[in-house]
């Protein structure tokens, strides 16, 4: 038996209002690097649900850099830590450098891949040089008053950088190693969010919040002149250069991104992302990306709301739009749309999404729906194409699962939802004091519980009911309520998590120390007691479709998969995500298992040899 990660969907980029995003590509144009939450991201461009995560970080992650040899990645976080990882093989961290006592901005690295600067918002300073093996100083960055935003090396000798922030100057450094050499501060007459030199050395550019364009002498770092004056109509949040030295992309917050040719000084192409209105601001474009050696002109921007637009030059539209989690996934369901196996993933934002379980590719549900965290998503049994969502707003909404959108309809709970399940024509949703029963998004009927619930479970017209106590309560659904058939002393703790097995002949039920237990629903009798492996919170239970074995998630980071005919054997996947699990489900027939998390990653592991 053995259980091994077949492919992660990627969390998207954590982006901030009124702040640059930083994007990045290796040198071949294949992958795109990123941070999200506290890991960072590198993505497959031509095949987005391909991934690979980077998790050493201990605070949230800002920066991440391939070196141009592409064998490292250096990654930034807000504690002002660097570290410089093998993105090759394994993974392992080769050097971790304190820079700044503060966030880290930017990274860049020198042509010879043998130096770094990162810069960002210190106390004594606000950015260092260092070797990337050693960590050792091979030049000062100094000149800067304010928190630096964004640094570029050139990539040919003689070595120049530069570097530029919140204090409106652009600092021009001499190296190896790197020393101040001047500095411009007539040039922006606001926040200067972004600086590039240009693949061939020749020309630095540099953008910012004042919404101008400036050039300089890559060599000299002498002004040349400044082109586009009030083209964007928002602060330019980022530039990126074409290969061939002769254009640039910028991004900015009025929601375009734009080409510039440096010769004639004028805009060539022009995409404006998304719609004007009261959800305009998800699409301001605070990041942007050309990766070079492609020879399809992809250039990659990113949305404030964490969609990766894929724009070609001389298309009007974007190629493709990849979307996903910013924030963590709080809950996970699935079912069948339109005979494609779907999964559904809500997170602490209200964002849902849905997944397609065959290509990894998620897209965004439309309409009104849940402004903060998604307590649970739960199909209809019936397969009645209605996907059930409760979030803490403390409503019940419902999303038509063909269309892909909430249908506008909002029903009131009467207090903060602790799960939903649905059964044969019901919607089953627990409260702290009692379970709620809805038809058609209608209330119908509640049941007192003579304790706190924690969560609920439906299969056809049967009902589980976990407490605080620990114990279970078994009941039948009517339209009007549930009538009690028999209780279950299960735990010594409150009950975290429940579920039918297929045939409903036995209930797992998991509890908030980590322990999970299996009982016949029948007469009530014991199974096993023997799954004791997790240290944390019972956060996600499934069966597969055999009622043969079970998969669980915890806070604990960990996934199992329990056998029933052998309960002293498992599968472990150990640090499935980072700082908790929060859903788990089986895919393909029971040969796989999908998970999602703390991480706002989905990922799928592929489980081979049940016994």
């Amino acid at each position: 038996m053995s259980i091994t990660n077949e492919s992660i969907w990627a969390a998207s980029p954590s982006t901030t209002r009124g702040q640059p995003t930083q994007l990045a590509s290796d040198s071949k144009g294949e992958r795109l690097a990123y941070a999200s939450n506290k890991s960072i991201f590198l993505r497959s461009i031509d095949d987005p649900a391909v991934a690979r995560q980077y998790t050493e970080h201990k605070a949230a992650t800002t920066v991440a850099r391939f070196s141009p040899s592409g064998f490292y990645v250096a990654s930034g976080d807000a504690a002002g830590i660097v570290r410089v990882w093998d993105c090759i093989g394994d993974g392992i961290t080769k050097g971790e450098y304190s820079i700044v006592n503060g966030r880290i901005n930017d990274l860049a690295w020198d042509g010879d891949s043998q130096r770094i600067i990162a810069v960002g918002d210190g106390k004594q300073r606000y950015g260092h040089c260092i070797s990337w093996d050693s960590g050792n100083t091979v030049g000062e960055i100094y000149g800067h008053t304010q928190q630096i935003n964004s640094v570029s090396i050139r990539q040919q000798r003689p070595l120049r950088a530069a570097a530029a922030g919140d204090d409106k100057k652009l600092v021009f450094y001499h190296g190896a190693p790197f020393k101040f050499n001047t500095g411009i501060g007539d040039k922006h007459t606001n926040y200067i969010d972004g600086v590039e030199f240009s693949p061939d050395g020749s020309t630095l550019a540099s953008v910012g919040a004042d919404r101008k364009i400036w050039l300089y002498d890559g060599k000299t770092g002498e002004a040349r002149g400044q082109i586009g004056e009030g083209e964007h109509k928002g602060s330019i949040f980022g530039l990126s250069w074409s290969k061939d030295s002769r254009k640039f992309v910028t991004a900015s917050a009025d929601r375009t991104v734009k080409i510039w040719d440096v010769e004639a000084g004028k805009a060539t192409q022009s995409w404006t992302l998304g719609e004007e209105g009261a959800l305009a601001v998800r699409d301001q474009q605070v990041g942007v990306v050309w990766p070079p050696a492609r020879s399809d002109n992809l250039l990659i921007s990113l949305s404030l709301s964490g969609d990766l637009n894929y724009l070609v030059e001389g298309t009007p539209e974007p190629r493709q739009v990849v979307q996903g989690h910013q924030k963590n996934i709080t809950s996970l369901g699935q079912s069948t749309v339109d005979g494609k196996e779907t999964l559904w993933t809500g997170s602490f934002d209200g964002r849902v999404c849905s997944w397609d379980a065959a290509t990894g590719i998620a897209g965004d549900i439309e309409g009104d729906g849940h402004p903060g965290y998604i307590a649970g998503l739960e199909p209809t049994s019936e397969g009645a194409g209605r996907i059930y969502s409760v979030g803490w707003d403390d409503t019940i909404r419902s999303i038509d699962a063909s269309a892909k959108t909430f249908t506008g309809t909002a029903a009131k709970l009467g207090g903060q939802p602790k799960g939903v399940a649905a059964g044969d024509n019901t919607v089953l949703v627990g409260g702290a004091e009692a379970v709620e029963i809805f038809q058609d998004g209608k209330k119908t009927g509640e049941f007192k519980s003579k304790v706190g619930v924690t969560t609920v479970a439906a299969h056809g017209a049967l009902a589980a009911v976990g407490g605080e106590d620990g114990s279970v309560q078994i009941c039948n659904i009517s339209s009007s309520g549930l009538s009690v058939q028999s209780e279950i002393a299960a735990s010594r703790d409150q009950i975290s998590q429940l579920a039918f097995s297929p045939d409903a002949a036995n209930l797992a039920i998991g509890n908030g120390k980590g322990r999970i237990v299996v009982y016949k629903v029948a007469d009530g009798s014991l199974v096993t007691d023997r799954w004791t492996a997790h240290t944390a919170r019972v956060t996600s239970l499934a069966w597969n479709k055999a009622g043969s074995h079970v998969v669980s998630g915890s806070l604990d980071t960990n996934i199992f998969v329990w056998s029933l005919a052998k309960p002293g054997t498992k599968l472990e996947v150990k640090n499935a995500h980072k700082e908790g699990v929060n859903g788990v489900a089986w895919v393909d027939a029971g040969s796989k298992i999908v998970s999602a998390g703390v991480d706002a990653a989905v990922k799928v592991w592929k489980v081979e040899g049940l016994q």
